[in-house]
């Protein structure tokens, strides 16, 4: 299985602007810039992106990880907050950090953390990452 995405730049660094693609549609030259990546100016960057596809792997690792303990979730909700930062070496991804709720019927609080635990370093994203992952996982009643 292949996944593919591609990403065009033009000009200089903070005066440039980049688009970028996914060959599903779903991006199609979605704009990027020095600014909306560095600075608050509203638009996606690469960071984004990222959290974006680790919320969303972590949340499908989870509903796997419960239903081999014969739970089937109504609903798991994760949000991914990414950490860049100015090192020595350059900018560099150190943490990301893992919110979750989820409503699963007949779940306790022990097997749910379980779950969540094993999505958190089965996750094909988590693996992929060399930040820190920490997570807070809750179950709703």
């Amino acid at each position: 299985m292949q996944r593919k995405a591609s990403a065009v730049w033009k000009g200089g660094l903070k005066d440039g602007k980049g688009s970028v693609s996914a060959s599903s549609g779903v991006l199609s030259n979605t704009p990027y810039s020095f600014t909306t990546r560095f600075e608050n100016t509203p638009g996606t960057n690469p960071e984004e992106l990222i959290a974006a596809a680790h919320a969303a792997c972590f949340s499908m690792a989870l509903s796997a990880q419960l239903g081999n303990a014969n739970l089937t979730p109504d609903s798991i909700n994760t949000t991914a907050t990414l950490t860049l930062e100015k090192l020595d070496s350059g900018f560099t991804i150190t943490a990301v950090h893992l919110d979750v709720t989820g409503r699963v019927p007949n779940a306790d609080a022990a097997a749910f953390q379980k779950a969540a635990d094993n999505a958190k370093t089965g996750c094909p994203v988590s693996k992929v990452l060399k930040a820190n992952i920490t997570m807070n996982a809750k179950l709703e009643a």
